[in-house]
């Protein structure tokens, strides 16, 4: 992007005005302590204040280092955080749902989803809105859960690919350690963004930007792309009756 700064400044505004006009009070966000959500807290809080942004880690049986993180990234932009544990009501959910022999990644998705479910709570409670923070190269292959951490209010840096991400969270001052953290949802041992996509955030961007990529990331990427349709689009219904 040939003048990120700038773009930045309209993604500020972007928030300020809507918040102005919805009739509610703030915003929530997930934070994670992973780039995409400490930019995302950064610049809410440099569009609307920080009184005006509710921050919350939700452990579901996190890495202890993911909300490690989120603290040193609130401390960091000198933002509210309330950590939430519900790494008991997940396993007791399991049980009711007779799930513990469920796959990993119907397991994987239900945690993302019971956290996007506490953050609309408090949502709700705060009468303010839900930040998410998918960015472009995430949304463009699907990966995220639908319901889950695909659900919000408001897609503030869904335009930006992952190394403009990083290179705004420098604008930003973030510690090069959070913003060069590889990416990962934390959701079990050995997780990563890239390792479960199949392909690489560079090459990613690179697709996403016209630049040249291998045959084998041009496949796989819209390959994913393509399954991954029912995500972005509205919830197929038949046509409405004749009245």
């Amino acid at each position: 992007m040939e003048n990120l700064k700038a773009y930045l400044l309209e993604i500020e505004s972007f928030l300020k005005d809507y918040l102005a006009t919805s009739n509610c009070k703030g915003y929530v966000l997930g934070l994670s302590g992973g780039v995409d959500s400490s930019l995302v807290a950064a610049i809410a809080k440099s569009a609307v204040g920080k009184d005006k942004l509710f921050c919350y880690a939700v452990d579901i049986d996190s890495h202890p280092s993911d909300i490690l993180d989120a603290k040193k990234v609130a401390k960091q932009l000198d933002v509210h955080l309330e950590i939430i544990s519900l790494s008991k009501t997940y396993h007791s959910y399991l049980d009711e749902l007779k799930g513990n022999d469920f796959m990993r990644l119907s397991k994987s998705n239900l945690k993302v989803r019971m956290r996007m479910c506490a953050l609309f709570a408090y949502a709700q409670e705060h009468s303010a809105l839900v930040l998410g923070t998918d960015n472009y190269d995430e949304r463009y292959v699907g990966y995220f859960t639908k319901y889950g951490d695909g659900a919000a209010d408001l897609l503030p840096i869904v335009h930006l690919t992952k190394q403009e991400v990083r290179e705004a969270a420098k604008m930003y001052g973030l510690s090069e350690d959070l913003y060069n953290r590889t990416p990962s949802a934390g959701l079990f041992e050995g997780q990563t963004d890239e390792k479960e996509m199949g392909v690489t955030y560079e090459e990613l961007d690179n697709y996403l930007l016209g630049k040249e990529v291998s045959i084998e990331a041009k496949n796989r990427i819209e390959h994913l792309h393509k399954i991954s349709e029912h995500k972005r689009s509205e919830i197929p219904s038949p046509k409405p009756p004749k009245r």
